[in-house]
């Protein structure tokens, strides 16, 4: 992938907060890329740092973070710049669709007039326009009866409908990239389907790159064309999505797999194969490899220094490992 190819650059971002139990490295030099009508999965259990990573790139921290490295849009540098600039791109450049649909939308408003806020204020249209594109997008979105639906309340409606109306508030003004932080969250199997077929069809139909942010390892299978795997902070391997599958080189991302339900794969036995020990304290980022404690392969080399994100065999597949696993 060549440099102009590239919507969105991340180069060694690094996001920390002073609390009263010290300084807290959220995401420690971490750098990823999306290009135009890509879908890349970031994945890693509770706490890895996928969240704030996403947050960081439209500014949407609070105060107290320290935020460091790059953040270029087409080209065009974020961090640091000014909240009248970062305002335009939110919403209109980089949408979001939060997690749990309950909290992130306003229970005294109707659906509509929350996607025609997002309108109002981006595309300066009225509000009977508003209106109006609400419907089109709640129809886009899978929303039947959306003339109806667009006057109800959030509580009015399922779980997966009201995801679709996030997914249609974060689209309305047809975004470069669209950040999905974990939008199938709590959604049973069949609804979990249909959303990421809403995604998969958006991205389709608009070019919109999409950014999804997810804990399960069935989502990124499913729907992404490359995988970054983060680990305390830090990105441990970066693929594609059946190259990562089938050679995953890092042994966390190794054992996600194995911790993962397949059926067939664990008959007879009584229980997953976990990873054993526990995530680090982030109040400390040594240099040395994070999985360190973790690892049945880790010596005084892993303790004594931090891996580099270096490509191994196949060509962007990138692992931070002192002593990957051997592709098979």
């Amino acid at each position: 992938m060549t440099a102009g190819a590239r919507i969105l650059e991340v180069a060694d971002l690094s996001v920390s907060f002073v609390t009263e139990s010290g300084n807290v490295s959220a995401v420690d030099h971490v750098s990823l890329d999306l290009a135009p009508g890509e879908i890349v999965g970031v994945v890693g259990e509770s706490g890895c740092g996928k969240s704030v990573t996403a947050m960081s790139l439209a500014g949407l921290l609070p105060r107290s973070a320290r935020v460091t490295g790059s953040v270029r849009l087409r080209g065009t540098e974020l961090i640091g710049a000014p909240e009248t600039s970062l305002r335009r791109v939110r919403g209109k450049e980089i949408a979001y669709i939060f997690q749990e649909p309950m909290t992130s939308l306003n229970p005294v408003l109707t659906v509509g007039r929350q996607i025609g806020e997002v309108l109002q204020v981006h595309e300066r249209i009225s509000r009977k326009q508003a209106r109006a594109r609400a419907i089109e997008l709640l129809s886009l979105v899978g929303i039947p009866s959306a003339a109806t639906r667009v006057d109800n309340y959030p509580h009015q409606l399922s779980g997966g409908m009201r995801q679709r109306v996030m997914i249609a508030m974060a689209v309305a003004c047809n975004p470069t990239v669209l950040v999905a932080d974990e939008p199938t969250t709590a959604l049973d199997v069949t609804v979990q389907a249909g959303i990421l077929e809403v995604l998969r069809d958006l991205r389709d139909r608009l070019g919109t790159s999409i950014l999804i942010i997810t804990h399960d390892l069935g989502v990124i299978a499913d729907i992404a064309d490359r995988v970054v795997v983060m680990y305390a902070g830090r990105v441990v391997e970066r693929a594609p999505v059946t190259e990562l599958f089938a050679h995953p080189h890092h042994r966390y991302t190794n054992g996600l797999l194995n911790a993962s339900p397949t059926p067939g794969r664990h008959a007879g036995t009584d229980r997953l194969q976990e990873i054993p020990g526990l995530v680090p304290v982030l109040t400390t980022q040594p240099d040395a490899c994070t999985f360190a404690d973790r690892c049945p392969a880790a010596d005084d080399t892993c303790r004594g220094s931090a891996p580099p994100l270096a490509a191994l065999g196949v060509a962007d597949h990138l692992v931070a490992c002192w002593h990957p696993v051997e592709a098979t």
